[in-house]
């Protein structure tokens, strides 16, 4: 879970977005960075792989507030979506204090999210996390194409138990702030004990 530095009276929480590949998790965290004002944000760090179109992960502290007299930093990260990168996933939810899942909302897409929804919950029960106790946001990606799932269908497959969620168009902007903001929000209220 979140780590504190106590020499600079920091807490830095980790939040990763997840989703199958080509969902938009890059898209969001590259949105996120760049309209981000440059005296909050670190470096992006972007680790290419042979095999992988999107970002390996990123790395982005965002200074966002204080808890108990301590500043708030949140680390985002992607974890990619294709499944033979089981141990880089693994590696990089170790920590984790919040969750985006960024579904394609493209009906040809559906299989492919819910495996990496599957994968999800089997990653952190390895690790011995339960999803439904982590805060999470649900994020509708790409709602501008053709062929679309409806909200509906959508909220009945990913979030029986009602979460937040959001309707996106990552490649706009549509939607991501509104997601960080939730999430961030969902980490702080656990990192104040549910407050």
């Amino acid at each position: 879970m979140s780590f504190i530095n106590y020499a600079t009276k920091e807490i830095n929480c980790k939040i990763i977005y997840v989703g199958a590949g080509l969902s938009g998790k890059t898209t969001n965290i590259q949105y996120i960075y760049e309209n981000t004002q440059q005296d909050q944000k670190g470096k992006l760090v972007t680790l290419s792989t042979e095999n992988e179109r999107t970002l390996f992960f990123d790395f982005l502290p965002l200074a966002v507030g204080d808890v108990r007299g301590y500043k708030t930093r949140f680390h985002l990260y992607t974890i990619p979506g294709q499944t033979f990168y089981e141990v880089s996933r693994q590696f990089i939810l170790k920590g984790v204090d919040g969750i985006v899942f960024v579904a394609d909302s493209q009906a040809e897409r559906m299989e492919t999210n819910i495996e990496s929804y599957e994968s999800l919950e089997k990653s952190l029960e390895k690790q011995g996390y339960d999803l439904n106790k982590l805060p999470l946001v649900l994020q509708y990606n790409k709602r501008d194409m053709q062929g679309i799932v409806t909200i509906r269908e959508l909220e009945s497959t990913f979030n029986p138990v009602h979460r937040p969620y959001f309707e996106a168009i990552a490649s706009r902007g549509q939607g991501v702030m509104e997601t960080l903001q939730t999430i961030s929000q969902l980490v702080i209220r656990e990192l104040k004990g549910g407050e």
